[in-house]
């Protein structure tokens, strides 16, 4: 494909963001797909303004008949269906130029309603688990329509011993909206209001740092421009620094307050609790990376060699260990190499695939005010949505794999689930969209006998570990400590938490690495850790991700048919029994030894290249 329009190349000598109105428009989401326009998203807001007051009319009724809780429960889903299509309006619209006020207002409206309804519900499940079990079951028998509802009012017995009673789950759902406030505010500063320094780029020429740019400028050749993006981005950060820390530690405050309230003994186990996780996978995850950190170690080193340098520093983390501009693809040439990636995944797949690139649902580049970074955002009723920063990088073709993966899955769920089974848990969130990489690495790698570019390649794939296995456990890590602190009544300082980020990155990358004062604070601009426990999952993701890959690949009989099924799951059953009928079991350590074995490949692979070829 002929490529049409891109930043950089639509008067690059202004080396300026486009104005959203600049973008053409395939190149857009089409949120009208959702509301035709702001007026018919109101009309569904007053549309469920005017639906809560009925669910009044179920209070205290619920054990009366398989009608009356059907109906309760129906109304209930009807409810978050159309508030999840408010949401996701009104988010998308404030992301696309984070400035605009209206948009944040709207959005600011949506989640005061939901926190309403959450009030008017909260009666819900704990007259639920007033009913005995015996009539419970038996008036699922009455009725087949409440019978969809069986693996859900499990799962809710299962949370029995932390469902407070009505007027306490009343004033919880009540601080809802508060409660979401730390990240709201980070959100704000480190999309709207953050500004960052211009620096001289390879030219001379003079360009703006922006959180869409800062990775490719980390990709540089030239050390000098590494090391200005790094200082022009850090010590921006550097600014910042005791207001969030402050931020940070009232949102792990929040996740304390939640998890006490609802009795559980610690923010980590009401954390895995609500996935039916055991709390051995968590530590599972951060015990075998920690006992396999060799393989890292020896990566680094790599590197240093590779580079030529006395220590690696953090800019020169990401730099590729071989000059490819090959590797410099447009929108079009993305979407053709995914295209051809993903073919191991069937026909019905493919065409789904196809919808996504061709009718409107992702938004491709950066533009003045838009949110940083990449995201799959979907609601029931309605495709998928994929925001990107696409810049052209080899990284920016994977996010868009994996972005898409994430969308596919939300799309099969939703064609074969029930609205109550269409939100599949975050821990088997990160395996459709990491099983999608590893297609596309499998694929990029057969491509090419070119020891230049197959080095390339091979650094990429070690990075991706590196980053979604060793760095994610890292963060978790770093996580389940500064809970464990302030459930211990310590205060997170910004010291605090820079001396703990320094500890695991030293310990993490070895002696080949050289840790820089202002890395140190890299905990204060990661939006994952307002999200109460989520990173482990892009490991246990990964390694899940990385088996089912290989299965698909070797042809084994049923491995697709297989994987496609767990794809429209959703929530239907627990995460793990999904996985393992799928055909991973994620109690087991050993996929992610498997993981950590397969770095070690790739940089024995990478030191053979090397030595065997002049590159």
């Amino acid at each position: 494909m002929t490529l049409v329009f891109h930043p950089e190349t639509q008067g690059a000598t202004r080396r300026r963001l486009p104005s959203r109105e600049e973008i053409p428009d395939p190149y857009k989401w089409n949120v009208q797909d959702i509301y035709a326009n702001d007026a018919d998203w109101e009309a569904d807001f007053q549309r469920v303004e005017a639906w809560l007051p009925e669910l009044d009319e179920y209070r205290g009724r619920l054990a009366e008949s398989a009608t009356v809780l059907l109906g309760c429960l129906q109304l209930r889903d009807r409810i978050e269906e159309v508030l999840g299509r408010l949401y996701l309006y009104a988010g998308l619209r404030s992301d696309e130029d984070s400035r605009v006020s209206h948009y944040q207002a709207m959005r600011d409206r949506v989640m005061a309603l939901s926190v309403k309804a959450n009030e008017r519900m909260a009666f819900i499940q704990p007259e639920i688990l007033a009913i005995p079990e015996d009539k419970l079951w038996q008036m699922l028998e009455e009725s087949p329509e409440l019978r969809v509802y069986r693996h859900h009012l499990e799962d809710l017995l299962r949370m029995k011993d932390h469902v407070l009673p009505p007027e306490q789950e009343r004033l919880l759902a009540m601080a809802g909206e508060v409660a979401q406030g730390p990240y709201h505010i980070f959100n704000m500063f480190n999309n709207a209001d953050i500004r960052f320094p211009s620096i001289r780029d390879e030219n001379g020429q003079e360009i703006e740092v922006t959180k869409g740019r800062f990775q490719k400028l980390l990709e540089s050749r030239d050390r000098r421009v590494r090391q200005d993006a790094f200082d022009a981005f850090y010590g921006t950060y550097e600014n910042w620094l005791n207001t969030l820390a402050a931020t940070l530690s009232t949102s792990i405050k929040r996740d304390i307050f939640y998890a006490r309230a609802r009795k559980y003994q610690s923010a980590l186990e009401a954390a895995l609790h609500a996935d039916n996780i055991p709390l051995q996978v968590y530590e599972n995850v951060v015990r075998t990376i920690n006992e396999n950190l060799a393989p890292l170690h020896r990566y680094i080193e790599f590197r240093r060699q590779r580079l030529q340098l006395d220590a690696v520093a953090p800019w020169d983390l990401f730099v590729p260990l071989v000059e490819a501009t090959h590797f410099d693809f447009s929108y079009e040439e993305a979407i053709d190499l995914i295209t051809e990636a993903l073919q191991p995944l069937g026909e019905t797949y493919q065409a789904v695939l196809q919808r996504g690139f061709k009718e409107g649902w992702i938004d491709v580049f950066e533009n003045q005010g838009k949110r940083a970074g990449a995201y799959s955002w979907s609601t029931y009723g309605v495709h998928p949505f994929i925001l990107l920063n696409y810049n052209r990088t080899l990284n920016d073709v994977f996010t868009i794999a994996h972005e898409m993966g994430h969308a596919l899955h939300s799309f099969f769920t939703q064609q074969k689930q029930p609205f109550i089974y269409s939100h599949y848990t975050i821990f088997v969130a990160e395996v459709a969209s990491t099983l999608n990489e590893a297609l596309l690495m499998e694929h990029l790698l057969n491509k090419t006998t070119d020891p230049e570019k197959k080095l390339y390649l091979l650094n990429e794939y070690a990075d991706q570990i590196r980053g979604t296995v060793y760095i994610q456990t890292l963060f978790a890590e770093f996580e389940k400590t500064i809970h464990e602190k302030v459930e211990a009544g310590e205060a997170l300082t910004a010291e605090l938490l820079s001396a703990l980020k320094e500890e695991l990155y030293t310990r993490y990358f070895g002696p080949a690495f050289r840790m820089h004062p202002r890395y140190r604070i890299n905990w204060c601009r990661i939006p994952h850790f307002y999200y109460n426990f989520y990173v482990y999952k892009y490991v246990t993701g990964y390694a899940a991700a990385t088996a089912l890959a290989q299965r698909i690949l070797s042809g084994e009989p049923g491995a697709r048919e297989a994987y496609l099924d767990f794809l429209s799951r959703g929530n239907s059953d627990y995460s793990l029994n999904l996985l393992r009928q799928a055909g991973v079991d994620m109690t087991s350590p050993e996929p992610i030894q498997a993981t950590t074995r397969l770095l070690d490949r790739l940089v024995q692979e990478m030191e053979t290249i090397v030595n065997t070829h002049t590159i």
